[in-house]
């Protein structure tokens, strides 16, 4: 089962391919069952055009190691192929004593984690990290200092859900994150209820923000739903910080599971363009460039022979998943390489020793000599005067891609893509 994903990459917000449904188990308590976390999600995903189908486990109380043994929820991880399964341990034990975690949560953890695979090895599990009580762990303070306070309580959750994401390679979505940004930020907004430790109908929201940017890898910001009783003005902040959390640090919180996360930079040379790739768990690329050229190379470098904007495509993709990730690119009439008014001819290319440049009729008064590298870095230059023709010595350059430029009177008026052996 291959799922695929696109994204706009680069500079603006990752977007899911529309139409299709993701389907989602929630394992957990009543952290994921008050305010019906799961419906949140889909609510939030239908508003943005997207289709979630899930269905959820998630007895008061329930740990890791109950779930392990209690048949609804060894059912319903497999009653069918799931995109996601997403695991919520009880809301204390992931924030005790390190030794401690290491005994009563990892090794469950990791039995849920087997079973979900052995139903389908390309379901992704997902760890829900939460967070922290309003004013601490009270009742655990004395045994175990570092909870006494909300932030040494999250500090814990948040290290042991990374650990559990990395000793599973699989994926975490920062709840407790995103909830301790709005804490800091915003402390007038309450996450909390009552008993300072289950969600409001604005924590869960947050929390259903942070989800819909974890299984969908798009943005909620601008979603028309909204739980009763937030405002728009505080469901775009949530909206906001949620979708941030995870968008800005998708390799933080996806980087140790099978999905990938797809992108690229780019460095331009005039009309040539190199990209490189910086996908995680991906082992086979293909790129459009948008003229009518593809790649099938991990970082290509591709050149342009016209002008206007080209939509560069990358689908990175494993044995489970495929992403597809755009940007725009533009390329204007002064990245061109032409001879304009002169008739210029330069040889022999590939270049083992002497470059020759012939300007035939024409003679230049003064002109400039530049190379430069695949980078942008000028690792040549010279100057010229009265000349119609032009001989360097390029056994001193390393071997590889160069740029030969030409300018006359401050403008460039020639380049030519060279290799040197």
């Amino acid at each position: 089962m291959k799922k695929i994903f696109t994204f706009l990459t680069l500079f603006c917000l990752a977007l899911f391919v529309n139409g299709q449904t993701t389907k989602v188990l929630f394992i957990g308590n009543s952290y994921t069952a008050v305010n019906n976390l799961p419906q949140t999600v889909a609510d939030i995903a239908l508003s943005k055009g997207d289709s979630l189908a899930y269905d959820m486990s998630t007895p008061g109380g329930y740990t890791f190691n109950l779930h392990t043994s209690y048949s609804t929820t060894l059912s319903k991880i497999n009653s069918q192929p799931w995109d996601y399964v997403v695991l919520q341990e009880q809301s204390q034990l992931p924030s005790f004593d390190p030794a401690q975690v290491a005994t009563a949560v990892y090794p469950y953890a990791r039995s849920l984690d087997s079973l979900i695979l052995l139903n389908d090895s390309c379901t992704e599990t997902v760890f829900y990290m939460t967070w922290g009580r309003q004013n601490g762990d009270l009742s655990n303070c004395a045994v175990y200092p570092p909870v006494c306070t909300y932030v040494g309580m999250q500090q814990r959750l948040r290290d042991s859900y990374l650990q559990m994401a990395i000793s599973n390679h699989s994926s975490v979505s920062p709840v407790g994150v995103a909830w301790k940004h709005v804490r800091d930020n915003y402390p007038g907004i309450n996450l909390y209820q009552a008993d300072e430790s289950h969600p409001s109908v604005y924590g869960t929201y947050l929390a259903a923000c942070v989800f819909y940017s974890t299984l969908f890898h798009k943005s909620a910001v601008g979603s028309g739903f909204l739980l009763p009783g937030i405002s728009a003005s505080d469901g775009l902040i949530l909206q906001t910080i949620g979708s941030s959390t995870v968008l800005d640090s998708v390799g933080m919180w996806q980087g140790n599971g099978d999905i990938p996360s797809a992108g690229y930079t780019y460095i331009a040379s005039g009309n040539t363009i190199q990209f490189n790739n910086t996908s995680l768990n991906s082992s086979i690329f293909n790129w459009d460039f948008g003229d009518g050229s593809v790649s099938g190379q991990t970082d290509p470098l591709h050149t342009y022979t016209a002008n206007g904007q080209f939509i560069v495509n990358l689908l990175s993709s494993n044995d489970c998943f495929s992403v597809s990730v755009y940007d725009t690119i533009t390329i204007t009439a002064a990245d061109i390489p032409k001879a304009y008014e002169y008739s210029v001819d330069i040889y022999p290319n590939p270049v083992l020793c002497d470059l020759f440049i012939d300007f035939k009729n024409s003679v230049f008064e003064k002109i400039k000599l530049e190379l430069y590298n695949s980078n942008g870095q000028v690792v040549l230059e010279n100057e010229y005067d009265r000349v119609s023709s032009i001989r360097e010595n390029l056994k001193s350059i390393t071997p590889g891609l160069y740029f030969v430029a030409l300018f006359s009177d401050g403008k460039r008026f020639f380049k030519q893509k060279i290799i040197i052996k």
